[in-house]
């Protein structure tokens, strides 16, 4: 147990000791153990979004042991999936990789303009039956449906911490309130970690932030205090600060698929922010295996190199 890592568990001082030896273990699993800094692969597109524009462009990724190993080999922190995911590699890869169970998820059928919402697809019971170290959480602020997603997070999360097991959130705000450059903006992303951590997640994945501000009042503090947001690294710093004073582990998602120079340029943006990781899917699994191993490995040493 390197000093960050028992730095980092000495912020959850009201959680049990079988969920932070999960927080624990995934901090020390992969290319980045003891650093207190992770990259998580998560493969929950082929729900989210279909097969076809998931998968298609590297046929490998229909098979779920692709992205298991692929996640193993390249020295991830930790695997996150749905559930069909992970039963079809959990007995043939266990205790390989700590495993992350997203217990809620949507599909790209059905479009709400307004409103939107994940369904439960599992649940505590079938991460403990699995193996899992974790489980993990979608909820969308700014929806109108966000009563009932906080609601259910705060259940599944009250369960999932008695069970020992880590929490991961991803925070998306999306709604009618909200405008496209809004969904990222850096005072609507910082909120969406506020809320996160008042939620009690252990770990919060937001978006990158723009330097976009959506809320008037909030653009008002923002000027009247000069809180700087021109560059990545300092929108990135403020979100880590909307987390409890960086005393949350915030990761990043890859987001869009992007060229890999560009992508790395990103990563290395959220690394001198002080981002705790990426947790990154498509613009890693949708490349060649070569590739994609390539790419988490320097996305892995940008944030080794990056601000402890």
């Amino acid at each position: 147990m390197t000093p960050r890592v028992r730095e980092i568990l000495s912020w959850y001082g009201a959680d049990n000791p079988g969920s932070l030896t999960s927080l624990a273990r995934i901090l020390n699993t992969g290319t980045l153990a003891g650093t207190g800094k992770m990259v998580i692969l998560p493969v929950d597109q082929g729900f989210e979004h279909g097969p076809a524009r998931s998968f298609a462009v590297n046929p490998d990724g229909y098979d779920p042991a692709y992205h298991i190993s692929l996640a193993i080999e390249s020295g991830c922190n930790a695997y996150a999936a749905p559930l069909g995911f992970i039963e079809a590699v959990a007995r043939d890869f266990a205790g390989e990789i700590p495993l992350i169970l997203k217990i809620n998820n949507s599909d790209f059928l059905y479009k709400p303009k307004t409103s939107p919402i994940s369904a439960l697809t599992s649940g505590v019971e079938d991460a403990l039956r699995l193996g899992c170290t974790g489980v993990g959480f979608t909820i969308y602020p700014g929806s109108g449906e966000r009563k009932e997603q906080y609601e259910e997070f705060q259940r599944a999360a009250e369960e999932a911490k008695k069970a020992g097991l880590a929490v991961v959130l991803w925070a998306y705000p999306r709604g009618e309130g909200l405008s496209k450059d809004g969904e990222t903006g850096i005072d609507v992303i910082a909120y969406a970690a506020q809320i996160s951590a008042q939620l009690g997640a252990h770990i919060i994945k937001v978006k990158p932030p723009t330097a976009h501000l959506e809320q008037p009042e909030a653009a008002k503090v923002y000027k009247e205090q000069g809180i700087r947001i021109e560059r990545m690294s300092d929108r990135v710093r403020h979100v880590c600060e909307a987390a409890f004073n960086g005393k949350r582990i915030v990761i990043f998602s890859g987001g869009e698929t992007k060229t890999t120079e560009d992508l790395l340029k990103e990563v290395r943006e959220l690394a001198v922010g002080g981002a705790f990781g990426s947790i990154m899917g498509r613009n890693a699994f949708q490349r060649p295996r070569k590739e994609s191993i390539e790419l988490l490995k320097n996305v892995m040493a940008a944030f080794r190199g990056g601000n402890q």
